[in-house]
């Protein structure tokens, strides 16, 4: 396998778009390499990417690209599931600046194609209106992607599909010419020739056109005819919706937007089998509700061992079904929302399943069961194996009538090539997905997809369906656009294509002309798909499948689904939230990695290339939790330090940071000299001079005393013992949490003793972990080890990083039963006082307490322990801040080359929320980073929650 080609920067092309355009221009290996993949099994290596900051950039870009025959490629979120996102041209990256909703006037919404749905929906809810196709991708997938594809989502039986939602398009064509299509478009020469083509077609169209809401597949020529144009459905808007990029440039989309219907209901109706949940879908669609979702069994089991969405499927399910149908109704009144459940009960008793109905009228639980429902396709990607489920045939509709024996007949299919299938999605409109398990790193299993796409492309014929009922053509469904609309159709597409775009300029070789689906030299994993040989982890990774020790298997979890991308109140993903940029997103890590541990970026993953895309990871453990097949890159960032360590040495600033546990005693006993640098601020220059670590921040401060391990409390008589973890941070820096930890557990009926070595206290090995200087860490582990492996007794911490290393990168130090079973009693003080429900009693405390989530806390669950607990408190007002990373991450914030990254982490939410606080309420951080970047930047003291417990003892 080839590397990328070499940096093409000097080229003739990138000069010209560097001096003619004010966008960021990419076309470095690595750049190019992460715009190569989308959501789909394809790779193809883009020949630059450009990310405008106006359409003016966009206009000057096409022209350049004109004169310089150089194919364009507009792109949003990358999400595509069939290849339209990825073609050897220059890629327009509109994410990042193309975003703004433009107008609202009445019921339509102008937009940038830039902007995701999540984000507009967000922006209309003042006019208590929304726009309604949703795919599951909405928190990230751009309204320009989703016309690109004709996007439908869970709703589409109420609203119908995009093209039925979108009033016009201000296109730029590939010969730099504007027009606006829409439904009132003037009769240029362009539409004249375009009607004048559905008028020669209309009767082809009628006959081969399958009537399916669910059609997506080709282009929209029923636009075009005359009957169309009588009808009210000849808005020419319409033929661009679904056109993947090739007919023309969206500068600004007009939107339908609707009323947003305040009120939910949901009812999860649970089948013995498949084919029952199949036979009454059509029957639950008569009960008029906005949507009929499919979780099959596959899903339930996958989803049950995802931590993140355990509990929710588990409240689903009654007993052990086969299949789930999700039925939602929405609507202003709550009486008629409630009959609609009642008659869905009383239906699933006329089928012979009553009883058989979980009602979700609570919106928490209505929120987890759309978060499930959402990742349903990523959940089906969390097979730690090379073979995983392909999406090929995965969006082929038929009538509902149909759907039963279709279901039946494709599982046969599966049957017979020896693969399973599974199966959810959209159940009232006969869209189900349907992803066969196959290795596309294996050329059988190549030849297996194209045998089954064919074998069910015929069966969705026979049934007169849709081969694409929602994600497109792209490259894997383009060329069977002949046998499912014939000759002369795939002639008009050709025609059309040519209208707009003579010189295929714009996105070439999709849906029209276009390559073979199963062409391996166009897959992520082609033939020659070769990891480098010797790659050794330092950490344990064999819970993947694979070479380089599990490593490339662990970093193939990345389907590029880009989860990553979300801006909502989770962690993930930090530094993007902030650049905005590619490379500084999980999906952009991995597709660096992966591509550095297949020798397509020279280097491997110490090359600077690799480096560089690391340089903002905060280590946050988002993506370990949020990421849906649950790709770690906090972890695959300690590699790369590692990896850089051997090569390079490791950096003076790193050692100092690293090797804090072990000078800390001395730094302690004197405190005074210790501390000298925060306050002369020469000393503050020469540190950053030297170190990089910024003159404007303030270091932590050694405490006078610090907590030594005889300061535990050991309670005489039937208490029973926890072991207290005193970590390094809140030892030297901030005792009095570690001692009000012991009142509250003396006060719990615990007996908390120091977990102790005698000598130097013991460290988790964090510090040495984030500057990749493995083996240190690893003795670290095995000291502490030693003596927490000498009791059953629980393990209680403090600060959420050091307690979650001994529950998570012990086991990747050191794997075996006893960091196992360290890992199942090693907690947070809230999160075991919240579990044993052993919470002493408690007086009244602050009116209000904001909290703000250490992102480890968030990444194994245990920040709701923290809110529980501080709910205890009596007469006080919890209010969780809606935050992702302070900013701070340990000593990432510290270094000056961080500093504005840092700030504007904590700027996107926790800042406003803490300044917004009013002076008599408390604001709770049980990370010490987190207490830091709060007062650094906002002068307010946050407390950790063990505080304000032990102030109402």
């Amino acid at each position: 396998m080839n590397a990328i080609a070499p940096q093409i920067g000097d080229s003739r092309l990138a000069r010209r778009l560097q001096r003619e355009t004010e966008g960021s221009v990419l076309f470095a290996p690595a750049d190019r390499g992460r715009y190569a993949t989308d959501a789909s099994i394809y790779q193809v290596e883009p020949i630059g990417v450009l990310v405008p900051r106006t359409t003016a950039d966009v206009e000057a870009a096409m022209a350049i690209c004109r004169e310089e025959g150089v194919p364009v490629l507009p792109r949003g979120g990358g999400t595509s599931q069939c290849g339209q996102t990825v073609n050897r041209a220059l890629v327009l990256d509109c994410t990042k600046h193309l975003r703004r909703v433009l107008s609202v006037e009445g019921d339509t919404a102008r937009v940038e194609p830039g902007i995701t749905l999540g984000a507009l929906n967000e922006a209309l809810k003042s006019t208590k209106q929304f726009f309604p196709v949703d795919p599951s991708t909405w928190q990230r997938c751009t309204i320009g992607g989703m016309a690109g594809n004709n996007s439908c989502g869970s709703k589409s039986i109420r609203y119908g599909l995009m093209a039925d939602n979108v009033r016009a398009i201000d296109a730029i064509l590939a010969d730099g010419s504007r027009h606006v299509f829409g439904e009132n478009a003037p009769n240029t020469d362009l539409v004249a020739r375009l009607h004048a083509l559905g008028e020669r077609e209309a009767a082809e169209i009628a006959e081969k056109f399958p009537a399916q809401l669910r059609r997506v597949g080709g282009y929209n020529l029923d636009a075009l005819t005359p009957d169309a144009r009588a009808n009210g459905r000849g808005n020419l808007a319409r033929l661009l919706v679904g056109s993947e990029g090739t007919l023309a440039f969206s500068a600004a989309l007009d939107l339908k937007l609707w009323p947003i219907k305040p009120r939910k209901v949901v009812g999860i109706c649970q089948f013995p089998t498949f084919r029952r949940a199949m036979e009454a879908s059509k029957h639950l669609v008569t009960l008029d509700p906005e949507a009929v979702e499919l979780v099959d069994r596959t899903m339930i089991d996958l989803g049950r061992s995802i931590p993140i969405y355990r509990a929710t499927i588990d409240q689903m399910v009654i007993g052990e079904p086969d299949s789930l149908l999700i039925v939602e109704f929405h609507g202003d009144d709550d009486a008629k929302l409630m009959r609609q459940l009642a008659m869905l009960d009383e239906m699933m008793g006329d089928l012979g399943l009553p009883g058989q109905v979980v009602h979700a009228v609570d919106a928490g639980f209505q929120a987890a069961i759309a978060e499930v429902r959402e990742a349903g396709l990523n959940i089906m990607m969390s097979q730690k194996q090379d073979a995983k489920p392909v999406s090929f045939i995965e969006d082929a509709a038929v009538s509902l009538e149909d759907l039963p024996d279709y279901t039946e007949r494709l599982t046969a299919v599966f049957d017979e090539y020896g693969v399973k299938g599974t199966w959810y999605a959209h159940a009232s409109v006969g869209c189900l997905h349907v992803r066969p398990v196959l290795n596309m790193k294996e050329g059988g299993d190549v030849r297996k997809m194209r045998e089954i796409a064919e074998r069910c492309f015929e069966l969705v014929r026979e049934y007169k369906g849709s081969h694409s009922g929602e994600h497109g053509d792209g490259i894997v469904r383009s060329e069977f656009h002949e046998s499912m609309f014939g000759p002369r159709i795939v002639r008009a597409f050709e025609a059309v294509k040519d209208e707009f775009d003579t010189n295929a300029l714009l996105n070439p070789g999709r849906v029209v002309r276009p390559p073979r689906m199963d062409d391996r030299s166009l897959f992520r994993y082609p033939p020659d798909y070769t990891p480098l040989s010797d790659v050794k982890p330092v950490l344990d990774w064999s819970a993947h499948p694979g070479p380089q020790a599990g490593l490339l298997g662990a970093v193939e979890m990345c389907n590029n689904n880009g989860t990553c991308r979300k801006f909502d109140a989770n962690v993930m993903c930090p530094s993007y939230r902030v650049t905005r940029d590619e490379q500084h997103l999980t999906r952009g890590r991995a597709n660096t990695l992966r591509l550095a541990l297949t020798g397509q970026i020279p280097g491997g993953i110490a090359s600077p290339e690799v480096q560089e895309a690391m340089s903002l990871c905060v280590s946050c453990k988002g993506c370990k939790r949020e990421c849906p097949t649950g790709v770690d890159m906090a972890r695959m960032k300690i590699e790369v330090l590692a990896a850089r360590n051997a090569k390079q040495g490791v950096p003076l600033k790193d050692r100092l940071v690293a090797a804090l546990p072990h000078y800390a005693p001395w730094a302690a006993s004197l405190p005074w000299l210790a501390n000298l640098r925060n306050r002369v601020p020469l000393l503050a220059k020469l540190m950053e001079r030297v170190t990089g670590i910024a003159a404007d921040r303030k270091l932590p401060e050694f405490a006078a005393p610090p907590f030594l391990d005889r300061d535990g409390c050991r309670k005489e008589g039937e208490a029973r013992e926890v072991l207290l973890f005193a970590d390094t941070f809140n030892r030297y820096f901030e005792p009095e949490n570690l001692h009000a930890a012991v009142r509250v557990l003396n006060a719990a009926g615990y007996s908390a003793q120091v977990a102790s070595a005698g000598g130097r206290p013991l460290c988790c090995g964090r510090t040495y972990l984030a500057a990749g200087m493995v083996e240190e860490a690893r003795a670290e582990a095995r000291r502490t080890l030693a003596v927490l492996a000498q009791s059953d007794a629980p393990v209680i911490g403090l600060e959420p990083s050091c307690l979650m290393t001994l529950r998570d990168e012990f086991q990747a130090l050191l794997p075996g039963p006893e960091t196992e079973a360290l890992s199942r009693r090693a907690f947070l003080v809230t999160e075991f006082l919240e579990k044993e429900g052993t919470l002493p009693a408690l007086k009244p405390g602050a009116p209000v307490a904001h909290i703000h989530g250490h992102c480890h806390q968030k990444a194994f669950g245990a920040f709701p322990a923290a809110v529980k607990a501080l709910k205890r408190v009596p007469g006080m007002e919890v209010k969780p801040i809606a935050s992702s990373c302070c900013g701070m991450a340990g000593a990432f914030g510290y270094e000056a080359k961080n500093l504005e990254t840092s700030k504007a982490m904590a700027e996107l939410s926790l800042l406003p929320a803490v300044r917004a606080a009013a002076p008599g309420e408390v604001i709770v951080a049980d990370g010490t980073s987190c207490r830091h970047q709060i007062a650094d930047l906002s002068g307010r003291e946050a407390l950790h929650s063990i505080r304000v417990l032990d102030r109402s003892l």
